[in-house]
């Protein structure tokens, strides 16, 4: 018990740092979740060894799996799936998976290295949606035309992977998986259609469970993570992956309260994420074998340049030709599809799949999961520098600077202006929203007094800029994204 407890300790430790380091280093263009990944690799059994993969370790870190894909199924909006953007989504990842097939099916340096399984296939279609979301919101991308095109794709990028686990890489018959899957169906219906009926009948019991949830009684977060281990525990009776129960239930929450609850989001994100998601990530790092990872470079390389063309073509393509549902810029549509391209968890539990069943060595599923906590730094950035550049509109700068080379530096100062004004409306737009939903709640008290003023501030700054760009106030209420500054 004292190995697991001083195991636990330093991964504790390292979560509790992460936070702080990731906020000192200048840009912040490193995730907390790439620290993490970082010090378990380095203190992990392939590193210094103070970090001992443990029983009790393994079970933290399988709840911290859990937790993560129960917060990416509550993410998912039904109505998200339903609509154009989620049948689009979901046609995108279809691609995708046939892309994927045909390349490691018929390249053969995916032969030659031995990975031209399905565990393979499935790895180069995933997106890691639960790990984007606390990205999304430290980069206030959370609600803005880029951030829902990412939720719409990146869904499936997650859900989908997640079902072809459960029926591809199952060792059982045809029939016997689809009878499977059909009771597990089963039992996930009936988990969420008790607590909407109940909900809809005003029953006693829901009453109950909804004065109590904010005492020490917790019933709605007891109920919640009651329904995250009892549908794992099934998919582990079942002998499908515990990622599909744990999604499963964050998805019946969604389900359950469509409209969400900010309380029980709270708690599930201060368990999650102040808890069992540190560990999950670290004890990820911790299974990665830097020798090799090291002993194979061109393996690595290739892979992510692989989810790069597989993942990320098809997401861009989709978008592209989309545009009237879809009205992003060029350098928005690459930062989607590069956000699309994240993957870790998924790639993770794939490959964990493969090695106990006995289709691939572990050493190779080290490499495609450091290739996946890659990802997690690299796709962000990219996507992150792409969103900044888009804005900026380089491309007409460049050709306002052919035409009149003299004025380079009004150019490009006023291209740098309509970045800032439209940063500026993102986030009046923002604050504007939360302050009316403070206001149909309990009325400003004098904090958001103060943020009100904020606001108004900013909508005159705005109309400042408004009129040095040439544009009425009165007739402009909004800079479009796609808006460019007029010629010289």
């Amino acid at each position: 018990m004292t190995q697991e407890l001083v195991s636990l300790t330093i991964i504790m430790a390292v979560a509790a740092v992460s936070p702080i380091v990731a906020q000192l280093i200048p840009g912040k263009f490193i995730p907390q979740t790439v620290l993490l990944l970082a010090a378990g690799t380095a203190l992990g059994p392939y590193g210094l060894g103070v970090i001992e993969v443990n029983d009790a370790v393994k079970l933290l870190n399988e709840l911290g799996m859990a937790f993560l894909f129960l917060l990416a199924g509550y993410e998912i909006d039904p109505k998200r799936l339903a609509g154009h953007q989620g049948k689009v989504g979901l046609l995108t990842w279809g691609i995708t998976l046939g892309l994927a097939w045909l390349v490691v099916t018929f390249l053969p340096f995916f032969t030659k290295q031995g990975i031209n399984g399905v565990a393979t296939v499935i790895a180069l279609t995933t997106t890691a949606l639960g790990t984007l979301m606390p990205i999304l919101k430290e980069r206030n991308l959370e609600g803005t035309p880029i951030g829902d095109a990412i939720i719409s794709y990146g869904t499936w990028g997650e859900l989908g992977p997640i079902l072809a686990m459960a029926i591809l890489l199952s060792t059982r018959t045809g029939w016997q998986t689809m009878l499977v899957l059909g009771a597990f169906l089963a039992i996930c219906l009936l988990c969420a259609m008790l607590p909407t009926k109940a909900l809809r009948t005003g029953h006693r019991l829901y009453r109950f469970l909804t004065e109590n949830a904010n005492t020490s009684s917790q019933t709605l977060m007891r109920l919640t993570t009651f329904l995250l281990i009892f549908l794992v525990t099934i998919s582990a009776l079942f002998e499908l992956d515990a990622v599909l129960g744990a999604f499963a239930a964050g998805f019946i929450l969604r389900y359950i309260i469509p409209d969400g609850s900010k309380s029980l989001e709270m708690k599930l994100e201060g368990v999650g994420y102040g808890f069992l998601i540190p560990v999950f990530f670290v004890v990820s790092g911790a299974a990665i074998n830097v020798r090799a990872v090291a002993s194979r470079p061109a393996l690595l390389v290739a892979f992510i340049v692989m989810l790069m063309l597989i993942r990320a073509v098809p997401v861009y393509v989709a978008l592209s030709l989309d545009k009237r549902k879809n009205p992003l810029s060029t350098h928005h549509r690459v930062t989607v599809a590069l956000y699309c391209t994240t993957a870790l968890p998924i790639i993770v539990a794939v490959t964990s799949l493969a090695v106990k069943v006995g289709t691939m060595q572990s050493d190779t599923a080290s490499i495609l999961v450091a290739a996946g906590a890659i990802t997690v730094f690299l796709m962000p950035l990219l996507g992150s520098i792409t969103y900044q550049v888009a804005d900026v509109h380089p491309v007409t700068a460049v050709r306002e600077i052919a035409h009149t080379p003299s004025d380079w530096r009004t150019i490009v100062r006023e291209h740098a202006q309509v970045r800032a004004l439209l940063h500026h409306q993102d986030r009046l737009k923002r604050m504007a929203e939360t302050l009316e939903s403070l206001e149909k709640q309990e009325g400003l008290n004098g904090l958001d007094s103060r943020r009100a003023e904020l606001v108004e501030r900013a909508r005159l700054e705005i109309d400042r800029q408004l009129k040095e760009l040439g544009l009425d106030p009165q007739l402009t209420t909004q800079l479009p994204h796609n808006y460019r500054y007029p010629k010289n």
